[in-house]
């Protein structure tokens, strides 16, 4: 347990953060994303690895460990992007307590050793249905926009869907919150995808792929994703 400023303590359960690291260490898809998608990002470097898109997110566990074998890593202060500065109060704010906010010293200089598990699973995060069972992956559809692999989801490599599930399904079965977050950015995908008359696709742990309907969450099996993703 810790404390913060957040009212109550933080649960944290032990996590083996190097371990995590060497299990979950597989390419997203069978050719370089990052390669992809910078030549449409004016800064020149993947959107996933652009500050002024995305900041990541590392468990406290993480930083802890992180914070002591390299100095790729340091917490995000909010002035790391020049040309769209955001409220660092308000985004703190909004970041769960077990969670802290870092910057990285820019894609050039990546450590791929040392990624966060945030950098890892990117751009998808595992769904849980609304009758509790973690059945896969999905994407954060804010990146839609940008991220190549939402668009190309048929090269995501099966390699990376086993890893990401056995990832999950370990912090899952020793940290119950961490199921509960995740099941509550599901929700927030089926209203989101309810609202846009769109089914959402899911790499599911049985290594096919489906279109899932926000509303009863049927599963219909495609060969292809062919639906384009929303955004």
């Amino acid at each position: 347990m810790v404390e913060d400023s957040h009212p109550f303590p933080v649960y944290l359960p032990p996590l083996d953060i190097r371990r995590l690291y060497d299990a979950f260490d597989t390419p997203v898809t069978d050719v370089d994303c990052g390669q992809m998608c910078a030549p449409h990002n004016p800064a020149g470097v993947p959107f996933c690895c652009d500050i002024c898109h995305a900041v990541p997110p590392a468990y406290r566990q993480e930083w802890d460990y992180v914070s002591t074998v390299t100095d790729l890593w340091h917490e995000w202060r909010g002035d790391e992007c020049a040309a769209e500065p955001v409220d660092p109060a308000s985004l703190r704010e909004q970041t769960p307590a077990h969670m802290r906010l870092l910057a990285c010293l820019g894609a050039p200089r990546c450590r791929r050793a040392f990624r966060l598990l945030s950098c890892r699973q990117f751009p998808f995060f595992p769904y849980i249905t609304a009758d509790d069972r973690f059945i896969g992956l999905a994407y954060f559809w804010d990146f839609s926009a940008q991220c190549w692999v939402i668009h190309n989801l048929e090269r995501v490599t099966d390699d990376f869907r086993r890893a990401f599930v056995a990832t999950y399904d370990y912090i899952f079965s020793i940290w119950q919150e961490e199921y509960e977050a995740y099941a509550d950015t599901s929700e927030e995908m089926r209203r989101y995808f309810a609202a846009r008359r769109r089914r959402i696709p899911i790499l599911h742990r049985n290594g096919r792929n489906y279109l899932l309907s926000p509303a009863s969450e049927r599963l219909r099996r495609i060969d292809r994703f062919t639906t384009a993703p929303v955004g």
